[in-house]
This record gives C-alpha cells, sequence and structure tokens, in this order.
C-alpha cells in the first residue's frame, strides 16, 4: 500500500472519510513482528491511515505499546466470548478516549472484535474498518491517460523484474 501510495498509482480522496479516525496496532504485526523480525509496523499502519483520511488522531499509548484488543491468541475462535470482552475493556476505554469515529483495524481478529463485540458491550458508537477497505473506499477511479498508462505499464515491468516474476502471457509474447 506504501508503495503504490508514495508512487501515485492510485489516487486518494481523503474528503470520502472526514470523521475523527484512529488506528489500532495488532499484537501480531508490532510487539510479535518486533520479536521475530525486529521490526514492528505501527508507524506504516499509522502512515497509511493518516494519507487516507485528515482528522486522524493517535490513541495512548500507541504501536509497541498500545493495548490488546482481547482477540488474539485464538481467543476470537475461541467459545471464551466474556474473557475476551473483559480483556478488550482496555482497548474499549482507550477507543473512547482518542473521541474517534472511525477505528482501522488491520488484523481480522482485531477487527472482530472491535467491530462485534467491544463496540456493543462498550456502547463505542463507532465503525470499524480494515486498512485495506478504508483504502478502497478513498480511492478515485477515473479512466487513465495514455501517459498514466505507459507510466504504470512501466512501474509494473520493475516490479517484476525486481521480483523476480515471470508471468506466462509474457513469456508467450516474447515468442
Amino acid at each position: 500500500m506504501i508503495e503504490y501510495i508514495q508512487s501515485g498509482r492510485l489516487k486518494i480522496d481523503k474528503s470520502k472519510h472526514p470523521q475523527l479516525t484512529t488506528a489500532h496496532d495488532p499484537c501480531n504485526y508490532t510487539r510479535k513482528s518486533q520479536m521475530a523480525v525486529g521490526k514492528s509496523y505501527g508507524p506504516e499502519i499509522r502512515w497509511i491511515t493518516q494519507q487516507l483520511v485528515d482528522n486522524f488522531v493517535d490513541m495512548y499509548p500507541a504501536d509497541m505499546n498500545n493495548y490488546c484488543c482481547g482477540a488474539g491468541g485464538g481467543a476470537w475462535a475461541m467459545p471464551y466470548e466474556k474473557e475476551r470482552i473483559y480483556y478488550g475493556r482496555l482497548k474499549a476505554k482507550q477507543i473512547k478516549e482518542t473521541g474517534a469515529e472511525l477505528v482501522v483495524a488491520p488484523c481480522h481478529n482485531c477487527r472482530d472484535q472491535i467491530l462485534k463485540s467491544l463496540t456493543k458491550e462498550y456502547q463505542l458508537g463507532i465503525e470499524t474498518m480494515y486498512l485495506w477497505e478504508l483504502l478502497a473506499e478513498s480511492l478515485i477511479i477515473e479512466p487513465w491517460s495514455e501517459e498514466e498508462i505507459e507510466k504504470a505499464t512501466a512501474l509494473r515491468d520493475a516490479q517484476y523484474e525486481r521480483d523476480g516474476v515471470v508471468l506466462e502471457e509474457m513469456e508467450e509474447e516474447e515468442e
């Protein structure tokens, strides 16, 4: 997403989501990633979100210190609804304190916990979306000019070359 936004391959309309928006840091994308690969992806979640909305507020604490939503470790899929909701109480409080009307939750477990459990149980009155969903709804879709098509084709070809991608269609064209 970052590459496509930075390169201009995606055109964004930030006005599509004018409400105050915050971003949740999933445990897997922050703490677990930090331990496993030496990098937390919290800053990337925020950067992308801030490219899609004008009205952003961060949770406190954020990134590596952000609170767990309570759905991780298989809790969302297990029959521990009361425990899951109880453990999510800090996340619910944290969301309320931001005053946000929209919460971006990149992880499917986190999104479901916030959307389906915490919002109802703690009367959050918020909308919850995946990060990709917010991006999709923020896109400006319009026909490209010939120049834009050529630029996108060149970017695609460079990306394929960089990543070692060989498509059958391309092999057939070369023959």
